[in-house]
Formats: C-alpha cells, sequence, structure tokens
C-alpha cells in the first residue's frame, strides 16, 4: 500500500571550506579544521561575507578583492539522521539547483555530479539506506572553480567570440553575469543555490502539464490535463484533479484510476479571463491534483495557480510599409507592450527575498508597463517572481539562457542544453504571465558582426543555430504547444519562399521591418542624440536605454567620502559599460550630459544632470516608439523594453529603479509616457507635432488645450480644442497655427488633455537646455492635513525633483513635474510621512543657474 510522500528539508547544519590542492577528496571533507558555518540554499561569497573572510564586493573597489574566490574550489559537508518512518521504497536526494561543477559523495561512496546550473539533480538512494531503523548519514559536495573548468573546456574545443565576460563562459551553463557585464561585477558564485531535500516515496506525481484552451468564443474554457507518475501503482489508487475560480468555489472535477500516464480535461464555463495590467484584472484559478489512497490517505499531492486567457504573436502586414507587425494579441485585444527588461535582481541571489520580487515587479506595473523581458545572460527565475507576474498581470518574455556569444554546439553540451531546457519549460508553462520563449540574447547579432550569420555570412561557424533553431523550438512545441517561440533578440525572420528556413542568412538581425530590434543608436553606435529615437524605431523595440548614476543614497553607501567626487576612480569603477575600444561608459555618460546641460559642480548636481538626461532620453524613446502604435492593421511598432528595470549592485546603468529600489526620474517619465492616456509635442526648427496615446477599448472624447509661454513665464498662446482619441492607438493631433510661428523663438509649448474621468500633459521647452537660461521658478511646497504635498512654482520649472534626505522609504505618487506658472499639483506620498519643509525641491532651472 502506498505510503504519503515524504519530504525532509535538509538546509540546516551544513559547514564549508576551501579545498586544498595538497588534500584528496576524501581527505577534503574529514579535515577537522577550516570549517565554517554555511547557509543552503546559498553560495559561497554569502558564507565568506557572513564569516568575515572577505570584505563586501559592492563596495568601492573591493569587487577586485575577492576574484580569489573563483579559482578555488569549495567543500561543503552534512550530517543528518533518517527516522525509520521516513522509510519508503524509493527514497532520492534531491538537489533543487547546484552551482555549477558540483561532485557529490553519500556516506563517503560517490553519489552523482552535476554540470549544469539550471538543471535539478534527482538522485535515487534506495540501495544506499538501511531498511530498517533510524540511521546516520553525511552528504558532501565539492564545487570545483567553474572559471578553471571552463578554461579547460575552452582549451578542448577552441575559443569562440563573445561580449562580456571570460570567454570560457560561453562553455559552461552558469549565469552568464556571474562573469561580469557592461553594468555588473564579476563574482563567479558557487555552492548549493537552490533547496535540498530528502524525499521518500512509494508513489509520486512526476510531472503535470495544465494547458489552458480557450477559443474565439470567450464563453467557454477548456484546462487539458496530462498527468505522469512514478513508483508503486499497486492497491486502489485515485487520480483526483478539482478546479476551484478565484473566490474558491469548486467548479470543476475529475477522478479516475491512477495510472502511469493519464489524460483528463476540465470545462470551465463563463471564464473569468486573465488581462495584462491596465486591460483587465488578473483572476486566478486553483488546480489541486492528489493521488488518493481508498482509505481516504493522500499519497501526493500538487497545487498551482492558472489564468485564463489566449495569448497570439501576431505577425502581419502592416498598412503602406513593408515588412510585418509584431504585435502581443490577448483575449482578442492587441495590446501594446511598453516594458523592460529584467536582470537578476543581486549577484547573490538567495539575498532577493520574495517580498524584494513583488516589489520590482509592482514597480513595473506602477509605470503601466505589461511586459519584462527575462534576459538572457541571467537565471530563469525564481518561482516569486513569476507568482508577482501572474498576479500583477505582467507579461513574461522569456529568453532561453545564451547570451552575446557564439556557444558551442559538441554533443554533450547540446544534451546539456536541452536537459536545462526541458526543466524550464516544465516548471514555467502553466504560468499565466509568460507570453514568449525565446532562444537567445544578441547571439544571431554577435553572429552577424564576427561573419558567421547574415547575408554572406558563413553559416558553418554558427553551430549553435541548431539549438535556437532545432532543439529549443522542438522542445517548446512538444512540452508547450501553446505558446510561441522565437529565436533570438533581435532577430529577423526570413519571408517569402525563405520564410520554410528559418535564419537562413538573407535578412540582416536588426531589419526594422520584422522582427525585434535592439536599438543601440542612441548610446552605443552612433551615439545619436536622444532627440532622434524615433529613426531607430522597429516593429518591436526589445532593448534601448540610456544611462545615469544611481541616487546619492546609493552612492553614499558605496563610495569612500574621499571619492565622493564627479570623474572620481571609484565613480567610474562603478560603471562598467563598455565598447570595442574599452571601457567608456564614462565617456558616453560625460557626452551626452554635455550635449543636453551645464557642466555640474558637484557630485549631487552630476547625479541629477545624468538623471534629468536619462528621463528626457526615454521620455523621447517611449512617446517615438507609442506613436507607432496607430490603428488596427497598422501597428508599427508593437512594443518597447527599456534596457533595463533594476540593478543586481550599487552602479551607474541604464536601470530605471537602482539597486536600492529607487526610483529614478526616468522612472517617473515613462510612467507618464505609457499612462492609458498620454500625450506628446514637438515644437522646433525640425517641425511641430502633437499626438495623444489612448490605451481604452473606446473611443475617448478629449478636452485639449495648447499653450505657449516663453522660459520666464510670459503667456503667448492659449487655445481650447476639442479631440476625439481612437481607442487603442495613437491619434495625430494638429498644433494650432502659432506653434509654427518663429519655431527658432525658445518658448515652452504645452498640450493638456482632459475627459471625464483622467487627464494627461506634455511639454516641449527648447532644446538643447545649455543653450538657454532658465529664471528660478520660485517653487513652493506645502502640506496638507492629510499629508498631501503641494507643489507650486511662479514660473516655468522643468523637471521638478522632489526628494527627503535620510529617508529613502519616503515614494511620491508623482516627480520629475514640469510646471507652468501658477499651476499647483497635490501629491499624496507614500512610507515615511514628512513635513514640507523637510523637502528637498531641485530643478532644470537650479541645475543651471542663470550668469551672475
Amino acid at each position: 500500500m502506498a505510503r504519503p510522500l515524504f519530504q525532509q528539508p535538509l538546509h540546516d547544519g551544513w559547514r564549508f571550506r576551501a579545498a586544498e590542492t595538497r588534500l584528496g577528496d576524501m581527505e577534503q571533507f574529514t579535515a577537522v579544521d577550516g570549517w565554517h558555518a554555511a547557509s543552503v540554499p546559498g553560495t559561497v561569497y554569502q558564507d565568506l561575507l557572513a564569516s568575515g573572510a572577505i570584505p563586501d564586493p559592492l563596495v568601492g573597489r573591493q569587487e577586485a578583492a575577492v576574484q580569489w574566490v573563483a579559482e578555488r574550489d569549495w567543500c561543503y559537508r552534512l550530517d543528518f539522521d533518517l527516522g525509520a518512518d521516513a522509510l519508503r521504497d524509493r527514497m532520492a536526494l534531491v538537489f533543487e539547483g547546484l552551482d555549477t561543477f558540483a561532485r557529490l559523495w553519500l556516506d563517503g561512496q560517490p553519489l552523482a555530479e552535476s554540470d549544469n546550473m539550471f538543471v535539478p539533480l534527482r538522485v535515487d538512494i534506495t540501495e544506499r539506506l538501511p531498511h530498517a531503523g533510524p540511521s546516520h548519514h553525511t552528504l558532501w559536495i565539492r564545487f570545483d572553480s567553474a572559471l578553471r573548468r571552463g578554461r579547460a573546456l575552452e582549451a578542448h574545443h577552441g575559443a569562440r567570440p563573445l561580449w562580456n565576460g571570460d570567454p570560457s563562459r560561453l562553455y559552461v551553463r552558469k549565469a552568464p553575469y556571474h562573469y561580469g557585464w557592461d553594468w555588473g561585477p564579476t563574482l563567479l558564485t558557487s555552492g548549493p543555490w537552490k533547496a535540498i531535500r530528502l524525499e521518500a516515496a512509494d508513489l509520486r506525481i512526476a510531472e503535470l502539464a495544465s494547458p489552458v484552451v480557450l477559443g474565439d468564443d470567450p464563453a467557454h474554457a477548456r484546462v487539458d490535463l496530462h498527468t505522469r507518475l512514478d513508483g508503486d501503482l499497486l492497491g486502489s489508487i485515485a487520480l483526483e484533479h478539482t478546479l476551484f475560480d478565484p473566490a474558491g468555489t469548486l467548479i470543476a472535477t475529475h477522478h479516475s484510476r491512477a495510472t502511469a500516464q493519464h489524460t483528463a480535461a476540465l470545462s470551465v464555463e463563463a471564464p473569468q479571463l486573465w488581462w495584462p495590467a491596465g486591460h483587465g484584472a488578473q483572476p486566478l484559478y486553483t488546480l489541486h491534483t492528489r493521488l488518493v489512497r481508498a482509505d481516504g490517505t493522500v499519497v501526493d499531492a500538487q497545487q498551482r495557480r492558472l489564468g485564463l486567457r489566449r495569448l497570439r504573436l501576431v505577425q502581419a502586414p502592416v498598412a503602406g510599409e513593408a515588412g510585418r507587425s509584431f504585435v502581443f494579441e490577448v483575449n482578442g485585444r492587441e495590446v501594446f507592450c511598453g516594458g523592460a527588461n529584467w536582470i537578476p535582481d543581486d549577484n547573490l541571489l538567495n539575498r532577493i527575498t520574495p517580498a524584494r520580487y513583488r516589489e520590482r515587479v509592482q514597480q513595473a506595473v506602477d509605470a503601466h508597463l505589461v511586459m519584462l523581458r527575462v534576459w538572457g545572460g541571467g537565471i530563469y527565475e525564481d518561482d516569486a517572481f513569476y507568482d508577482a507576474c501572474d498576479e500583477l498581470g505582467v507579461l513574461v518574455w522569456q529568453d532561453f539562457v545564451f547570451a552575446c556569444g557564439l556557444y558551442p554546439a559538441h554533443p554533450a553540451f547540446v544534451a546539456s542544453v536541452e536537459t536545462e531546457a526541458r526543466a524550464a519549460i516544465t516548471r514555467l508553462r502553466h504560468r499565466a504571465s509568460l507570453a514568449l520563449w525565446c532562444g537567445n540574447n544578441e547571439d544571431y547579432m554577435l553572429a552577424e558582426a564576427v561573419g558567421a550569420y547574415g547575408p554572406g555570412g558563413d553559416l558553418s561557424r554558427f553551430e549553435a543555430r541548431a539549438v535556437y533553431e532545432q532543439v529549443l523550438p522542438t522542445l517548446c512545441h512538444a512540452l508547450d504547444p501553446g505558446r510561441a517561440y522565437w529565436p533570438g533578440s533581435p532577430y529577423t525572420a526570413s519571408t517569402g519562399a525563405e520564410a520554410t528556413v528559418a535564419g537562413s542568412g538573407v535578412r540582416p538581425s536588426q531589419d526594422p521591418t520584422a522582427g525585434d530590434r535592439h536599438s543601440w543608436e542612441v548610446w552605443h553606435q552612433l551615439m545619436l542624440p536622444y532627440q532622434r529615437y524615433a529613426e531607430v524605431g522597429a516593429r518591436f523595440v526589445s532593448e534601448f536605454g540610456m544611462q545615469s548614476h544611481p541616487s546619492m543614497a546609493v552612492l553614499e553607501q558605496s563610495i569612500p567620502v574621499g571619492e565622493r567626487f564627479a570623474g572620481s576612480r571609484t565613480l567610474q569603477w562603478h560603471n562598467k559599460a563598455f565598447s570595442p575600444v574599452g571601457a567608456d561608459g564614462h565617456r558616453r555618460l560625460a557626452v551626452y550630459r554635455a550635449d543636453t546641460l551645464r557642466h555640474p559642480d558637484t557630485l549631487a548636481a552630476e547625479v541629477q544632470a545624468t538623471q534629468f538626461v536619462q528621463a528626457e532620453a526615454l521620455r523621447h524613446a517611449y512617446e517615438a516608439f507609442r506613436r507607432r502604435w496607430q490603428t488596427p492593421g497598422a501597428r508599427g511598432c508593437g512594443g518597447a523594453l527599456v534596457w533595463q528595470l533594476n540593478d543586481c549592485w550599487p552602479v551607474t546603468s541604464w536601470a530605471i529603479v537602482d539597486s536600492a529600489g529607487t526610483p529614478k526620474p526616468a522612472w517617473h517619465a515613462i510612467r507618464r509616457a505609457m499612462a492609458p492616456l498620454a500625450c506628446a509635442v514637438r515644437r522646433g526648427t525640425a517641425g511641430v507635432a502633437a499626438w495623444a496615446m489612448h490605451a481604452g477599448a473606446q473611443p475617448m472624447a478629449t478636452q485639449a488645450r495648447w499653450q505657449l509661454h516663453t522660459v520666464e513665464g510670459d503667456a503667448v498662446d492659449d487655445v481650447t480644442t476639442r479631440v476625439t482619441l481612437a481607442a487603442n492607438a495613437t491619434t495625430e493631433l494638429a498644433p494650432p497655427p502659432s506653434w509654427s510661428v518663429d519655431p527658432d523663438r525658445p518658448l515652452i509649448a504645452s498640450l493638456a488633455l482632459a475627459s471625464d474621468t483622467c487627464s494627461a500633459r506634455a511639454h516641449a521647452w527648447p532644446e538643447p537646455y545649455r543653450w538657454h537660461c532658465f529664471p528660478d521658478p520660485g517653487l513652493q511646497i506645502g502640506s496638507d492635513a492629510d499629508g498631501t504635498v503641494t507643489v507650486q512654482a511662479a514660473r516655468p520649472a522643468k523637471g521638478v525633483w522632489l526628494d527627503v534626505p535620510g529617508t529613502p522609504a519616503t515614494r511620491f505618487e508623482d516627480n520629475f513635474l514640469d510646471l507652468l506658472p501658477g499651476e499647483v499639483r497635490r501629491l499624496r506620498v507614500a512610507g515615511t510621512a514628512v513635513a514640507a519643509d523637510g523637502i528637498i525641491a531641485t530643478c532644470l532651472n537650479t541645475l543651471q543657474d542663470p550668469p551672475g
């Protein structure tokens, strides 16, 4: 008779030490000295920090002082007891993740080996244990240096081209960013980074697939169930599936005799549909699957939450243009996917709590972003990340973990990748938030750069195409057939007669008329002015960005006092951006700041200046890309994902939320540009333009107020018109004739839209800002009895930034404000309450005071 599944976590009591080259394996683990307490799940860096053996690598330039850690092997050991009640017909040790080259022993005898950070390891130990009575056991794990092992593989197979990190990383199935990236430190962690447990089962649920089928009729849905069992099926065992609606009401059941493989279906009438944030609610159904004996004893059980929705990737002709669209459609509605790229939120992954995951995803939602791309140089994220995306309505573009390299494809490597991909797909395929599987990040782009892809490329050098165009899509089709697969990012599929041969090389990877594109002509490559973002758009812009410093609070925690000045060596150390000519992020940052603003004279002013430029650049970008979201059939751009949402350490980077979780001014600029109702204006020598972006499902009647002011605040024109905005589209607006008069005159053009339910504002100030003198705006900060803060200006104020030094928990609902003369803004405040006199307000006007 099958007994209930028994699980015993093996997390307490671990110890670790550095391996000594003079000792053999047995001697390493039986040595008496040198052992320290270890955290499991965890990594050696965390344990070394906790024991005081290394300095904090995120402070100053101490990263350099800890590189020796990656060159050593590390030993972990655990003594544990097993009670007689745990014994079953089948016993296993389960390792959810080992980072990365690991050899294991149980009771001094070899047990298993692992060489892929992303592959769970399940080892049958039934024959290793006594058949009765309690017992004592030892578990040993030796983690070999991934750097050394990778270099040995590279020496055997040959060096390969890449961007970022040590070239040996291409042979190692480990998070690529651990090797250092152009925004992150080099910290090659090792250790048992995920859970370890003893599992005893006579019978268990080995695999469960639960795809949701939603047809053209939204009144009916179906959950298909495919179950695979492992173990002894003797006796009367029932397989039960029960589905509960979001309110907890039982709505569908299935009972059958348990078999090794089983297929069933649950019908749902009048389903509550799951929508991306801002387009509807995110109801989640709960599926319970159980194995039950005749006497009612539960042998094994699983639970998961499902969102009922239909999602398609639409690639269709674009009216009046070449190529095809790249649009995500949810429940029959096309959705502009304004979003961001996601990197791991820490180099020491076990420090990221579920609360921190949810906070970051919530920050994306609060900025009206509906998609996060889990970038291929990181990891397949923790379940807590996908839980937050499911619950909050954020679509996930999921890269497989390949980034910026010409990866190998020899049989052992491909076999490891296949096992890794199978584990990732089966773990994540039930997620409502999961929108797309993508083969890699920038591998086609790199292959093209070295002549191994694209028109005229030697495709025989690009062996990993077999992974991206055969192995991965075959697995996705077999294991998750309802989800779109895309070979890489960026990638342009062939068209016409070549369409049947994926990646045939006839088209560049960066074609703006089809597929997705990384638009780095701004910042990288040509270093175009950010005002020209409209020229580098694409059908889907999956990367673009502008750097800035993090907050002063972050710098004060990570930069020594003597180095807290603009241009310091340590400040430059915390900017990892580089190009083929070397580490030049600080130089590019200086160029964009100098092109836009006058030279700041303090570190605080330098921080404010770079954050100002980033905010303005990303405002221009989102407004330009979203403008191309025209009416159905004319979706010139289907989405824009800024690089990047978050940081993994205190750094000057492209993130819009710094490593302390503080939103930068750019976050506020994006939030306004991506709001359900948003507008944009342009006035200058290049012409006059205005447009409104409305995400609602119905047309909207609005009142438009058009104003012109001098920089001193004198009113030049004030016109009100009525405008009806198209549903879920951009509407081009006709500015008043006065806007076209004397385009060289430095005027502030303002547009305010208002409907019965919402409003939007946009301003076009004369640029470049460094050419102009903006008088003191006469800012006044007040507070109401309910804690609301009021902000007003006597003269036009650009980029008003409100800050409360020393209280990072204080967050203003809106910030980085443009104010017209006499305009009053009332802002709610989250976090610590603050008096008006505790608020510091800065803006462009104060950043570059008039001379004299």
